[in-house]
């Protein structure tokens, strides 16, 4: 495979060995919250707890030879329970959000802090208009003109920060092409095909809002909680308007298993735009053959050019407390194999 001189550099991301975000709580972590919230310690003795557990992910990071960091999250096969949203009172930005997470990596390392958000849309996926309608509003668009108030206010503290690497973990899109998904959508009024279009419309309203100097990419999520999935199917009902109409430069792709399709939905992927191949799984202790990931790799690449291609695990280690089902030497394993699989590529992580 040559490595092709491109779009990728490792002064900005995405870089060529990437990772989704969350990484496993330590134990003892787990432990300290416990007891916490029994009232047996304090919360300063449990921030203690996860500064330290924060410390040692960014360690673990260096020591792999990653380019940029994340918290880690320290603040079984199968589809599990979608979560449903409740919406109580109108959306309003009062204060930042992830500044605080923020400003802590960028006091405890010199790599690039990346800093995960939801998607603007999570909320109504969840819902849909009834639960926006049932108690807080009387007009939709008055909830998506707050959501992408309150989504430019978070964007702009962390620009003023200094913050420059943002990761949107994005929990509809990917859903969209799951026969399961769309039935329940249309059991409660939805149209998936037209709730696609509202939501690219909202999320490039984001965008387009957003500071120039932020370097912002989206993670598609097909649910990844103890193990567990929440949809499964191909991008491909909803590749061409995911990649050309939605207005990101980059994107975190879940190809870990035959769950998520083929490559073949990357043909409709612009010239201007990189993917990231979600190809280790974070969900099983199995390690996959470094072969047979630069085949894939080599798959993918018949549609999208290599200079536009990196590599990571399919989502985080721990989007829950509980984590997956795979041990820390596990997982640090995994993180290796996206390092070296990248740098054999490559010739960079």
């Amino acid at each position: 495979m040559n490595i092709r001189a491109g779009a990728f550099t490792r002064e900005k991301p995405p870089f060529r060995a990437e990772h989704v975000g969350s990484l496993l709580r330590p134990k003892g972590l787990l432990q300290k919250r416990e007891r916490f919230s029994r009232g047996e310690i304090s919360r300063a003795e449990l921030t203690t707890a996860e500064d330290a557990a924060i410390s040692d992910a960014l360690a673990l990071q260096k020591r792999l030879g990653l380019r940029f960091v994340t918290k880690g999250g320290a603040a079984g096969a199968g589809r599990g329970q979608q979560p449903i949203a409740l919406v109580k009172s109108r959306v309003k930005w009062t204060h930042p959000i992830n500044v605080a997470d923020f400003n802590f990596l960028k006091s405890r390392t010199r790599l690039l802090p990346k800093i995960t958000i939801p998607g603007p849309c999570a909320l109504h996926f969840r819902g849909g208009d009834a639960a926006v309608l049932a108690h807080a509003y009387h007009d939709i668009a008055q909830f998506w003109d707050d959501t992408v108030e309150a989504f430019e206010s978070e964007l702009v503290a962390l620009a003023q920060a200094g913050c420059r690497y943002v990761q949107i973990d994005e929990t509809a899109f990917a859903k969209f092409g799951d026969p399961d998904v769309q039935a329940a959508l249309a059991a409660r009024g939805d149209d998936w095909s037209k709730l696609i279009d509202t939501y690219i419309a909202i999320t490039n309203r984001v965008l387009r809002k957003a500071p120039k100097d932020l370097h912002i990419g989206m993670h598609l999520c097909r649910g990844n909680r103890g193990g567990h999935w929440h949809a499964e199917g191909s991008y491909e009902e909803v590749a061409e308007r995911l990649f050309n109409a939605l207005e990101i430069p980059f994107y975190f792709l879940e190809f870990d298993t035959p769950r998520a399709g083929t490559f073949t939905p990357l043909r409709f992927v612009p010239n201007h735009k990189s993917i990231v191949l979600g190809l280790i799984s974070s969900k099983t202790p199995t390690l996959e053959d470094k072969t047979v990931l630069r085949k894939r790799v080599e798959e993918a690449n018949r549609h999208v050019a290599l200079d536009r291609l990196a590599v990571s695990p399919q989502c985080g280690f721990a989007s829950v407390d509980t984590g997956n089902p795979v041990t820390p030497e596990v997982q640090e394993a995994k993180l290796r194999l996206v390092v070296e699989l990248a740098d054999d590529i490559w010739g960079e992580a």
